[in-house]
């Protein structure tokens, strides 16, 4: 049995980290033996290739981001002996380390900036169109939206010279995402055309066709045509859960979302009792939207505000049911306000907060909001602390009436003048 063979063995099966890490170091910096056969180099590569991946794990059950980045780093010394096709799948399962690392984002995009140049160097064109995406991803996550746009328009350039369908689908779905992060929604849903068009032109793996129906559903959703966006994101849930993708527990949030938004916050329970569904019931991700639908089918703020207390970390971190949470929340308190306003010409604005247990400046806003957008007459009067609601007034017809008797009279004269001039 060859050396490197029993280290690798001898590595894998020690309980030790550090002892399992000085081995597979070992493994990569001995020489290769030039007099070997065919078959042994080759195995002796293998064996080399699986202790760069075994490095890296074990790093990355460390936590430990630095450790990964060497290794990438060894690996580039190490790639230039096997194919192509090979590097990118090795570099791209190292990377891949990084993302159970927490915090890890900076060293990340710094080994991506260097493993790029590295690429262009070595004339690797497909691997650094690989990388960049990756990076382009991360830029997106780190909300830097700049660098992330020149970066796809330098992309997309190359792959539509190389017709590449397959990054070109992804490279546009991430400019998408990226001009729906600083919100112009016309450019993210025209990117999403592009990328749906590259994707007709090939086979579109389900994890991808899952992502393009969801980000459909997000910018439906945006739009407020949630009924188009539920149908989106349940074809994202059932495609991600036959796969046991954990992301698919995003999916079936934003069905929740819908059918809140919607007004049927009834049919949450029902929705979560179908086959797919039911395994996520008893998660706090989906107790969240529970609580949320429950808040709403009671149209009580109190509950509302202790849902999203109780549950932040769940309904904050994402920016989509973030965003229209808080559109819900001041939909809610608008109608709380107008029901407690409705049976009063006069009344204390103090009053008013205390019914819906706000704050009597943000309740002095809202209601000040209210008025500029004629959702009712009033005036809030700020001397007496009160707010003053009248009828809705009628609008003055006499003048609307005056103008087409003069339009009509203006006709009758023009066309008595024009018989005069027939006459004369």
């Amino acid at each position: 049995m060859p050396p490197k063979q029993e280290l690798l063995k001898e590595a894998e099966a020690s309980t030790d980290p550090k002892r399992a890490e000085a081995l597979y170091k070992e493994i990569l910096a001995s020489p290769n033996n030039q007099h070997a056969s065919t078959e042994e180099k080759e195995a002796e590569l293998r064996h080399q290739e699986a202790a760069l991946v075994k490095l890296g794990e074990l790093y990355r059950d460390q936590n430990n981001a630095r450790g990964v980045a060497e290794v990438i780093n060894l690996s580039r010394s190490f790639v230039s002996s096997i194919a192509k096709a090979k590097t990118a799948k090795l570099i791209r399962t190292l990377l891949d380390c990084f993302n159970n690392i927490p915090n890890s984002q900076k060293i990340q995009m710094d080994v991506l900036h260097e493993n790029i140049e590295w690429a262009k160097r070595e004339k690797r064109i497909f691997l650094k169109h690989s990388l960049e995406t990756r990076l382009v991803g991360l830029q997106l996550d780190t909300q830097q939206y700049k660098p992330a746009l020149a970066l796809i328009e330098s992309l997309l350039t190359e792959l539509k010279r190389l017709d590449d369908k397959m990054v070109l689908t992804e490279v546009h779905l991430l400019e998408s995402r990226v001009y729906r992060g600083i919100g112009n929604l016309a450019k993210a849903k025209a990117a999403l055309t592009s990328a749906r068009t590259a994707a007709n032109s090939i086979y579109c793996p389900p994890h991808l066709q899952a992502r393009l129906d969801l980000q459909s559903g997000i910018l439906h959703a945006e739009d407020k045509d949630y009924t188009t966006a539920y149908s989106y994101f349940y074809e994202t849930f059932e495609n991600l859960s036959t796969q046991n993708d954990p992301s698919a527990l995003g999916a079936l949030k934003y069905m929740l979302l819908c059918k809140v938004m919607l007004n049927l916050p009834e049919d949450v329970t029902s929705l979560l009792s179908i086959k797919l569904a039911s395994k996520y019931a008893q998660l706090r991700d989906v107790e969240s939207m529970r609580a949320i639908a429950r808040a709403h089918q009671k149209r009580n703020l109190a509950d509302f505000e202790k849902a999203l207390k109780d549950y932040q970390q769940e309904l904050s971190s994402d920016t989509t049911i973030r965003t229209h949470l808080s559109a819900l929340y001041d939909t809610l308190l608008e109608q709380n306000l107008l029901r407690i306003v409705e049976p009063y010409s006069v009344v204390e604005i103090e009053y008013i907060a205390q019914q819906v247990g706000q704050g009597r400046q943000a309740v002095e806003l809202k209601l000040s909001q209210m008025i500029l957008d004629k959702v009712f007459h009033g005036v809030l009067d700020q001397g007496r602390g009160c707010l003053l609601i009248f009828e809705e007034p009628e609008a003055d017809r006499t003048y609307g009436a005056a103008i087409d008797t003069l339009e009509q009279v203006g006709k009758v004269v023009d066309s008595l003048y024009a018989k005069t001039v027939k006459l004369a």
